[in-house]
């Protein structure tokens, strides 16, 4: 089964609001208002309201932690090292080795901010307008380290009330890092396109469903889960686990919902459309094996639409099973009204 290919024509604007529910970040929703008309790309809008979020972040001044410092000095403040000192007779030298705790700007989170605008300075082909713009906000984190950013050190960050304000702008200095191929081999970096990447925009397409119904629908609790085999034998264990997409339950229904981010919803078979017959297994997989028997209990297969739009409802073995599609090239607002659309009763 080949992933969706024409992804590209999502409008940029489309593909902010996914991103605003996938890292649930809706407040941050009125920032679409600043793309252009000539806009390149969503790595370019990002970038844009980076900008703008780091203007404020500069004016509201930098999130400082305490950071442990050793040296050598005459004046006395912190922790004492006798050892340290006895060792290099510091005291010939009227000095002695202390270890203390400082506040300092000089942390991971400042340190991301600064490799990332690093990384898009180097950038060939960038918008030179938006390069202008980094330069001067650059020269605000001199007294900052570079350091090199890989996926582990974004999963390091940890974030409270006194610093929940960095959140947005490390989740975009994540995606323009995994969207930027560096070839450390060669001297020139591009982007990678992430509208084209498939594995990227089905995660991404998941997410952004997931979190729009737990935000628009708030009678479902909604969430992944772990549905276990109806089998019994002596080495259950070696069981696979599944995992829903997404299940939506409320007080008298369940509804489990498996996204498919495909380039055809449906495939050929001797010259007649059907549906891909290993989404619906895995489908009604989830709702067989399923132990809720107090609860209407049904199943979503819901792509985006790259052809014909599909309204499909079923019953198969007493469950009700739908298959939809969603248009993510129309206007927000329809696209809004058809996902709630689909889980009325």
């Amino acid at each position: 089964m080949k992933f969706l290919t024409d992804s590209n024509n999502i409008p940029i604007k489309n593909l902010y609001y996914m991103l605003c529910y996938a890292w649930q970040h809706l407040d941050e929703r009125e920032f679409v208002s600043i793309s252009r008309e000539d806009e390149k790309d969503i790595k370019h809008l990002l970038t844009r309201i980076l900008l703008v979020k780091l203007r404020s972040l500069i004016k509201r001044g930098f999130y400082r932690e305490y950071q442990n410092n050793r040296e050598e000095t005459s004046t006395l403040r912190g922790r004492v090292l006798f050892k340290e000192s006895i060792q290099s007779f510091s005291f010939k030298r009227a000095k002695m080795h202390i270890e203390f705790e400082e506040l300092s700007h000089d942390i991971l989170h400042n340190q991301i901010i600064k490799s990332t605008l690093y990384q898009l300075l180097q950038l060939p082909g960038f918008d030179k307008k938006l390069k202008e713009e980094i330069h001067q906000l650059y020269s605000y984190f001199a007294q900052i380290k570079l350091i090199k950013l890989d996926g582990y050190i974004f999963n390091t960050i940890r974030l409270h009330r006194s610093n929940q304000h960095y959140r947005f702008v490390l989740d975009i200095c994540q995606f323009l890092y995994e969207a930027l191929l560096l070839n450390e081999e060669e001297s020139d970096s591009k982007f990678a396109d992430f509208e084209r990447n498939p594995k990227a925009m089905a995660r991404l397409f998941e997410d952004f469903v997931r979190n729009f119904y737990k935000k628009e629908t708030p009678h479902f609790k909604v969430g992944r889960e772990n549905i276990y085999w109806d089998a019994t034998g002596e080495n259950t264990s070696y069981l696979p686990i599944m995992q829903t997409d997404i299940s939506l339950e409320d007080s008298g229904r369940k509804i489990i919902m498996d996204t498919k981010y495909y380039q055809n919803a449906l495939t050929q078979n001797r010259g007649s459309e059907k549906l891909v017959s290993a989404n619906l297994y895995q489908l009604f997989a989830y709702l067989s094996n399923h132990k809720e028997v107090n609860k209407e209990l049904s199943g979503i297969l819901l792509y985006p639409k790259t052809g014909k739009e599909l309204n499909l409802s079923y019953e198969i073995k007493d469950f009700p099973i739908k298959v939809y599609t969603v248009d993510l090239n129309r206007s927000w607002d329809i696209i809004h009204d058809r996902l709630l659309e689909i889980v009325k009763e």
